[in-house]
């Protein structure tokens, strides 16, 4: 990766996750299918939350809103939208991970590969994405982005997985390890849950 150093960049970021679906309302345990993957919708409590949090925003005065084209993002992003008066552009390099040959099986699938054998760096499910391919599209984004605009303040709708990453990226992690510390449940936990916030 050849950004280093966040602070050097020209406009603010704020990332926000998708609002809520019925995955996360019930707890199920399981990686989408490909079909899930495009078409899950936000639940009621997710509108909510995301309205919150897009009325939260309106003292930062969002100039554009980038997001993911998944319905659960699309939806989210609309909802921020119409509270904030902001355009959205829809790019694709904000997809959640694509995890192949997991779609439709355990989450356990995807904690035993990525999480305890710490291989997110280093390989693929087949068919599917890694870590370094999910952070290259999103600094991918982010440079075409600050070679277009400056002194913005931009607001991200995407993915646990796309946030996370560039949230721990930008401060700092680079190595299997320092990612996992910034994870769910650890004391620098950059994982956002859905309808959550983080500014950069």
């Amino acid at each position: 990766m050849k950004i280093k150093n966040i602070t050097a960049l020209k406009n603010k970021y704020f990332l926000l996750r998708h609002g809520q679906t019925i995955f996360q309302k019930e707890n199920r345990d399981k990686i989408y299918s490909d079909q899930e993957y495009l078409s899950l919708e936000i639940t009621k409590e997710g509108r909510d939350k995301i309205a919150k949090q897009a009325q939260n925003l309106k003292e930062k005065n969002i100039d554009i809103i980038f997001s993911s084209p998944l319905l659960r993002a699309k939806q989210s992003a609309q909802i921020a939208a119409d509270i904030l008066g902001s355009q959205i552009i829809y790019d694709d390099r904000l997809v959640d991970i694509k995890l192949g040959e997991f779609a439709g099986q355990a989450t356990s699938v995807y904690d035993d590969f990525f999480l305890i054998n710490k291989l997110g760096l280093e390989q693929r499910p087949n068919g599917g994405e890694n870590w370094v391919d999910i952070l290259a599209r999103m600094e991918s984004l982010i440079k075409d982005v600050e070679q277009k605009y400056q002194n913005k303040n931009i607001l991200i709708v995407s993915h646990g997985e796309p946030l996370w990453l560039w949230a721990a990226y930008s401060r700092g992690a680079r190595t299997a390890d320092e990612f996992l510390a910034t994870r769910k449940g650890k004391e620098n936990n950059l994982y956002p849950d859905t309808g959550d916030l983080i500014e950069l």
